[in-house]
């Protein structure tokens, strides 16, 4: 067997029938496993032999069997893990889904379901079967799951807890917008800018956008400015980590402001230099900074004041 071949880590998804074995495989491939569900035993040498696509990295490998499975045999399964731990350098671990007999009972109920292992027959049947098919599984697992008391969304984050490969932040992306121009689809946090002196009145800076140094000196001279960029940074900061821990895989926080060329563009540039600094990874998108400067867009009323000195 091409031992160059072999996933990071291989982990046995298995256990009772309506325990939330689908939960698990799903949370594991947004984790970036690669899942297999139902595979016949018989063909696992075959897939560990099997080299990942050229330039993709090996990633840890989830294969979810329970009594469906082709040619199923729990004390058979238990000395094939024991030879795959005993051919390879890397551990082979079993993850084993245990439920109360009385909430396996009110699933199917509550889903119409059938047992696999009781077509014809009560759920009872099935359950009381395959819970003795499965002992061997379970008493040799190395993590046992008792999902009685557990929803969807806990045990996602247990799984989370116990089976990230690594610390993986979200996909971060940092914007700005204008609000004349629309809101941003997919924004997750939006801050809305307009608070804060308009250089499009401002002479000499109507043409410049945020990036520029004059235009970030003016913006930056607005009373309210220091306290709530600060603010703001804190709050992403701690939200940040969170999103983290709840599984997303995206977050976009979207900066406003009337015409999305100043204000928004210079603190989108400057929150996300902070987030890198704090050891986040943002890249930055500017939507409307390539729009043309309009005095229409950005209003009369906002002229007055800035022209007044305020």
């Amino acid at each position: 067997m091409n031992r160059t071949a072999s996933p990071q880590r291989l982990l046995l998804v298995t256990g009772l029938s309506g325990a939330g074995k689908s939960t698990v495989l799903n949370t594991l491939e947004d984790l970036g496993w690669e899942v297999v569900d139902n595979l016949p035993l018989a063909l696992l040498d075959n897939l560990l032999a099997t080299p990942p696509p050229r330039g993709a990295r090996a990633r840890p490998l989830a294969i979810g069997v329970d009594t469906r499975t082709r040619g199923f045999d729990a004390g058979r399964i238990v000395r094939q893990i024991k030879r795959l731990a005993s051919e390879f350098e890397y551990p082979v671990e079993t993850l084993y889904l245990d439920c109360a007999g009385s909430e396996l009972i009110r699933r199917y109920s509550e889903t119409r379901r059938r047992h696999p292992l009781a077509p014809d027959r009560p759920a009872t049947d099935g359950i009381a079967a395959e819970r003795e098919l499965m002992e061997p599984l379970r008493r040799w697992a190395d993590h046992v799951l008792d999902t009685t008391d557990t929803d969807a969304n806990r045990l996602q984050q247990q799984v989370r807890a116990r089976f990230a490969t690594d610390a993986r932040a979200p996909t971060l992306s940092v914007m700005s917008f204008g609000f004349a121009r629309g809101l941003p689809r997919n924004a997750d946090l939006v801050f809305d800018m307009r608070f804060l002196k308009n250089p499009h009145w401002q002479p000499g800076l109507r043409d410049l956008t945020g990036t520029d140094a004059r235009v970030a000196a003016h913006i930056a001279g607005d009373e309210a400015y220091a306290d709530a960029l600060e603010r703001i940074e804190a709050l992403l900061a701690a939200l940040l980590p969170r999103y983290a821990a709840e599984g997303k895989s995206y977050v976009t926080v979207a900066f406003g402001c009337t015409g999305g060329r100043h204000r928004s563009v210079h603190v989108a540039e400057r929150v996300a230099a902070r987030l890198r600094a704090e050891g986040f990874s943002p890249t930055v998108e500017h939507r409307d900074l390539a729009s043309p400067p309009r005095d229409l867009i950005e209003g009369a009323a906002g002229a007055g004041r800035e022209l007044q000195g305020e």
